[in-house]
């Protein structure tokens, strides 16, 4: 059997950036990967069915059930690993089109200017007036308890951040020497945004949405806990913390979800610092020297 030479391996680790060498971006990349597989392959992971009401009620952690089971009987390793298939796929999705129409609202803020950025900013000054959570909680309670509503609910509240920071980020590209020469070549307003501002802009953007996934996870998960979100028997992580304080003393019940969720948002705020420093010059730089 043939084996790996390890100076291959090393040499293979030194052309990632300096940055995705430390270990906070090393242990983020590896957790966010984990739960990932976990989320994908949760049928062929998982050793009981999450919704089967056939183990002993709260059963403590043991072979068999190494999570214990719940008050109904149910493996809570199993519903963990289910719960990843559907809080982690809704956090992306509402996160991407947070990214989607907040930036897209604050591109145009930014570029066209005048009663298109008033208009717009205006009315993301009017969602950023009220606190975030209570916000969510009365879009979610006006929408229905549903987690298709504690996503809309989540959106309403997330989508401003995005279009502040483009408007921003599009307000100081606007008007380089290479945005105006485009425009005097009589590029169009989109083909301009979309060639010569949107590269520009990307970075800072894409460092916020992998920061904002951790958020993002949380309030969902929160609307969930206050029963706006996932209803029973659907195994999602913020509703089996919620029925897990019915049964206090079987610590076991919250426990293992809140800790689904608690490694989940360190792994995506792990690689949005990474991500952050990596974009950086001056500190992709200074990471480089203190290597050296």
């Amino acid at each position: 059997m043939r084996r790996r030479d390890p100076l291959a391996r090393k040499s293979l680790l030194r052309r990632l950036p300096e940055a995705w060498r430390q270990p906070l971006a090393i242990v983020g990349g590896v957790l966010a990967v984990a739960w990932v597989v976990v989320a994908l392959a949760a049928p062929l992971l998982a050793p009981h069915d999450p919704l089967a009401q056939e183990l002993p009620r709260l059963a403590p952690p043991g072979p068999g059930h190494w999570f214990g089971t719940d008050q109904l009987g149910r493996d809570i390793l199993s519903r963990v690993m289910y719960g990843a298939r559907v809080s982690i796929p809704l956090t992306l999705l509402l996160v991407a089109l947070s990214v989607l129409i907040g930036g897209l609202l604050g591109a145009c803020a930014g570029y066209f200017g005048k009663w298109v950025d008033e208009t717009i900013m205006r009315v993301a000054d009017l969602v950023f007036a009220f606190p975030t959570v209570i916000l969510a909680m009365v879009v979610a309670a006006a929408l229905g308890a549903s987690l298709t509503n504690a996503v809309l609910a989540v959106l309403v509240v997330a989508w401003p951040a995005y279009a502040r920071v483009t408007r921003g980020l599009v307000l100081g590209v606007r008007e380089r020497e290479f945005v105006l020469s485009g425009r005097l070549l009589g590029f169009s307003v989109w083909r301009s945004l979309r060639v010569d501002v949107l590269p520009n802009v990307t970075g800072p953007i894409l460092v916020l949405a992998t920061l904002d996934i951790g958020t993002a996870l949380l309030l969902l998960s929160g609307l969930s806990f206050l029963g706006l979100g996932a209803k029973p028997p659907s195994p999602e992580w913020g509703a089996m913390v919620a029925s897990g304080v019915d049964v206090f003393d079987s610590w076991w019940v919250a426990t293992f979800p809140g800790l689904a969720i608690l490694t989940v948002v360190l792994a995506f705020n792990f690689l949005g610092d990474t991500l952050r420093d990596a974009l950086d010059p001056r500190t992709a730089r200074a990471i480089k020297e203190r290597a050296l």
